[in-house]
């Protein structure tokens, strides 16, 4: 600026600024007059020594500019965003109105062109006036005293650390006498260093011009919407009028109009008297009203200012500016170092700016994830804070293509939070602010792999019969004995089916009881760290958790995470961390990497093949049936549900597209299996999360660059399953029993005792039953008699109908166990007795159980009754007609 004020001030304050003023005027003149006598005359005074040890070199370097980031369309890079801490496009001389040079000049300094950096008789006029005002002012300040004093300030801005930059901001700006002489001497230099276009050109890219605009161009397109090199005059002259006082006479507001106005006037005078523009075009300009010249560009700078990719830009932005040093999220959010290998330093090169930034972001994928967001979880509703996010990312590189979300960011204070927001649910903590969601079911797929690494087969039966109790002491977590303190707990499946079924079917249906069952015979750190393996990790930056209620998906993990392990599958175990920075250029031109590639073989290919043979069957038949594109293309998938249903999810991958869509609550755990989507009218657990994932993998699978292929054939290993027969028990003593089952693997388990005609005491049932397949080591309920039922059949051969039924009755069998064949009179029936005579219809002929056998009370009874008739009648077989009396039972 070109009117600050320097102290001291008041009475004292002229007489020092007046004797000060006129070292710093001896000292000019005679350093500039003659040189020679002020480096080499031994009667040099030791001003002149302490003005000539000053340096005298500065550089017009390049200035902060904007940053530029790129999406892809088609293949092709399409800019989305522009980031900056100052706003400023530096421009070439062609490419700035010969009336903003003149302003310049004609406003500022209008002997720029014959001074040679420090104008002594402005300084003299200064002297002069200071000495009456009592003070010293600037009002000296050549354009190159100006240009040297906005050069230290920015080079004060780019130090890396704020206390840096506070103290050399400080001593760019001090009002003191040696900060003059400083900028006069370095102001001498650049004007022997560059050239007059040079200088004024820099001064052109460099000056403020309120807020964060710096610069002719980013000035012109903010206040009147055009590039700078189409201005009016009195554009040019307004724009200029706003140097002098920045904070007073900008054009943001219409208050600051008059100021404006007044000073712009000024200029336009000072440019007729120096005969840059003609009488014609000063009563043109002059006449010009302030309001009809403003035309106000749009915002552009930040993410919520982005064209497209909102969430991706600013998860962009906090990659290179996060200052976390936590190695879990830095080993699976890799750094872009070729913006430096600090954050500090990262951080102060991005706020310098220059960079453009190519992510791997595929905006067809992207809008069509957006357009389903919008109508899939819209954020018209209001009976529950719903949030959602989606994303995609290349299978075997780990490269976003999508990251979607159903509020729009905006990071500004006033943003409406009904809509909109700053928290990136797809990221982790510090590159977004979310701590991430309790992932369900979607963790079997871990599970899975675990359990397959550790031997067992997809065909290996397990118990997933539900409810179920289990004791803490029945896991192993040897990486945290503590976590396995508390009392036992019950676990019911979600779907509420269940039963011994094979691992694989598990999977697809989705049963928690069979992988808790599984937990028990692995290892919960075992299975914790083939997850981490997978990417797995908390998004909040602490550690995996391993209580058993981990296995079913307790750990919260950003969306991102799950698209990234998922991948893990389709790339035969080959684990990529999610990258979205292809490739960086930086602001000479020159071409440097994006984030460094991080996978590792986390799976051997056998076992992911195990797992996708599984998740296949999920997309086929199972829970995930719902979100299959049905394109033809192969895919695996798994879905996830919070314990009350308050997350859900679906994940799934082809072998070269993984996607990953959340639904959820952001505060509070409403069931999203009550609520329907106002919009669609369809419940968020049932149909949502499904139908984006169906809307981002349809295109992807119709893009021949992302269409998958089969997956590798399960082996026979992985394929492969064991079980064993429950043997009979029948009979035994609970002793006898218990022995024979601990002996052959199986956990025993005392049923309690149950109504039976055995003695009591004795093994009535189990469950399994007798013959099962079980898995091994199942557990086998083993229930004894109470001797309840025991009774005998009593002799009703030869008794009528209705006299055997009451007699059976009076021995404690149920009637309605009852049931009776007829047969011609005079076959025994196979029974245990003779046949009656001729015409002895009604007669029983023989019963099973036989007469005086040893029977339950529950058993069934069958009766053998005479028809009455020959055999060879064709009536022999049925029951007669009209039967009296003692026909009835």
């Amino acid at each position: 600026m070109s009117a600050q004020k320097l102290k001291p001030s008041g009475v004292l304050g002229g007489l020092a600024g007046f004797l000060g003023f006129s070292v710093l005027a001896g000292v000019l003149v005679t350093a500039m007059v003659t040189p020679a006598l002020a480096v080499t005359s031994v009667a040099a005074n030791n001003t002149i020594g302490v003005f000539e040890n000053l340096p005298d070199f500065i550089r017009i370097g390049e200035q902060s500019q904007q940053n530029t980031i790129y999406a892809n369309r088609a293949g092709a890079p399409v800019r989305i965003a522009t980031v900056f801490k100052q706003n400023r496009q530096e421009v070439a001389w062609k490419d700035v109105s010969q009336f903003l040079k003149d302003a310049a000049v004609a406003g500022e300094d209008r002997r720029f062109y014959q001074h040679g950096g420090v104008d002594l008789s402005s300084v003299a006029r200064a002297l002069i006036k200071n000495s009456q005002a009592g003070e010293i002012q600037s009002g000296s300040s050549t354009l190159d005293m100006q240009l040297v004093r906005n050069i230290l300030m920015q080079e004060a801005l780019a130090k890396p650390t704020l206390k840096e930059q506070k103290a050399a901001y400080k001593e760019a700006t001090q009002q003191t006498t040696d900060r003059k002489l400083k900028e006069m001497k370095l102001a001498i230099g650049l004007d022997k260093k560059y050239t007059k276009k040079e200088i004024l050109l820099g001064y052109l890219n460099i000056i403020g011009f309120s807020g964060n605009t710096y610069g002719v161009e980013s000035g012109a397109r903010q206040y009147f919407n055009v590039s700078a090199k189409d201005v009016t005059l009195a554009q040019a002259a307004s724009l200029m009028a706003i140097v002098q006082r920045p904070s007073a006479q900008n054009l943001s507001n219409p208050k600051f109009y008059p100021a404006n106005k007044i000073r712009r006037d000024q200029i336009l005078n000072s440019m007729l008297r120096e005969k840059y523009i003609t009488q014609k075009q000063h009563d043109e300009a002059i006449a010009t009203k302030i309001e009809d010249e403003v035309h106000p560009g749009a915002p552009t700078n930040g993410c919520r200012n982005a064209t497209d990719a909102k969430w991706a830009c600013d998860y962009v932005s906090k990659l290179i500016t996060a200052s976390t040093t936590n190695p879990i999220f830095t080993e699976h959010n890799p750094i872009p170092t070729s913006l430096g290998a600090t954050p500090e330093i990262r951080r102060a090169n991005w706020e310098k700016g220059g960079y453009k930034i190519y992510t791997s972001i595929d905006l067809d994928l992207q809008n069509a994830a957006d357009a389903a967001m919008a109508v899939e979880a819209p954020s018209s509703e209001t009976r529950f804070a719903l949030g959602a996010a989606a994303d995609t990312v290349e299978v075997g590189t780990g490269r976003v293509l999508v990251m979607s979300q159903n509020k729009i960011f905006d990071d500004a204070p006033d943003a409406n939070p009904q809509t909109s927001g700053a928290v990136n649910f797809s990221t982790d903590y510090p590159y977004g602010g979310s701590g991430g969601f309790p992932t369900g079911s979607t963790y079997k797929m871990f599970d899975l792999a675990n359990w397959l690494q550790n031997g067992h087969g997809l065909n290996d039966l397990v118990d997933g019969r539900s409810p179920q109790r289990y004791k803490m002491s029945s896991f192993t977590a040897p990486c945290d004995p503590g976590a396995l303190g508390g009392p036992d707990f019950p676990l019911k499946n979600d779907s509420g089916g269940g039963g011994i079924m094979t691992v694989r079917n598990s999977f697809r249906d989705s049963v928690n009881n069979s992988f808790m069952h599984m937990a028990q015979q692995s290892d919960l750190c075992a299975i914790r760290d083939t997850a981490a393996s997978m990417g797995a990790h908390r998004a909040d930056g602490k550690q995996l958790e391993v209580v058993p209620n981990t296995i079913l998906g307790s750990n919260e993990q950003a969306v991102l995470t799950m698209a990234a392990a998922a991948a893990t599958i389709g790339a035969n175990g080959l684990h990529c961390e999610p990258v979205i920075i292809d490739k960086v250029v930086d602001p000479s031109g020159k071409e440097l990497p994006g984030q460094p590639k991080n996978c590792s073989q986390s799976l051997t290919a056998e076992v992911a093949a195990g797992v996708a043979n599984a998740m296949q069957l999920s997309m086929a038949s199972g829970t995930s049936y719902p979100g299959n594109p049905k394109d033809g293309v192969p895919i695996g998938g798994k879905t996830g549900t919070g314990d009350v249903a308050d997350h859900v999810w679906i994940m799934g991958t082809t072998t070269k597209v993984s996607t990953t869509v959340w639904t959820g609550n952001i505060v509070g755990h409403q069931s999203l299996r009550r609520l329907a989507n106002p919009v669609t009218r369809q419940t968020y657990a049932s149909h949502a999360r499904f139908n984006v994932f169906k809307a981002i993998m349809k295109p992807a699978d119709a893009n021949p660059a992302l269409r998958g292929g089969p997956f590798p054939a399960a082996s026979a290993a992985m394929l492969g399953g064991t079980s064993a027969t429950v043997p009979s028990l029948i009979g035994q003593s609970p002793e006898q029993a218990k022995a024979l089952l601990e002996s052959l693997n199986y956990e025993y388990a005392d049923g309690g005792p149950v109504p039976s005609a055995l003695p009591a005491g004795r093994v009535a049932s189990t469950d399994p039953a007798p013959g099962s397949k079980t898995p091994v080591g199942a557990t086998v309920t083993v229930y004894t008699s109470d001797g309840s039922l025991a009774t005998t059949m009593p002799d009703v051969i030869g008794k009528n109908r209705h006299d055997a039924t009451q007699l059976i009755v009076s021995k404690g069998f149920d009637p309605n166990n009852i049931q009776v064949v007829w047969v011609a009179s005079g076959s025994t029936g196979g029974g245990g007795g003779g046949g009656g005579l001729l015409g002895d219809y009604c007669t029983v002929l023989a019963s099973n159980p036989a007469a005086n056998a040893a029977a339950s009370k529950s058993d069934a009874i069958t009766l053998n009754i005479s028809t009455g008739k020959p055999a060879g009648d064709p009536g022999a077989t049925k029951p007669p007609s009209g039967p009296g009396p003692s026909c009835n039972p």
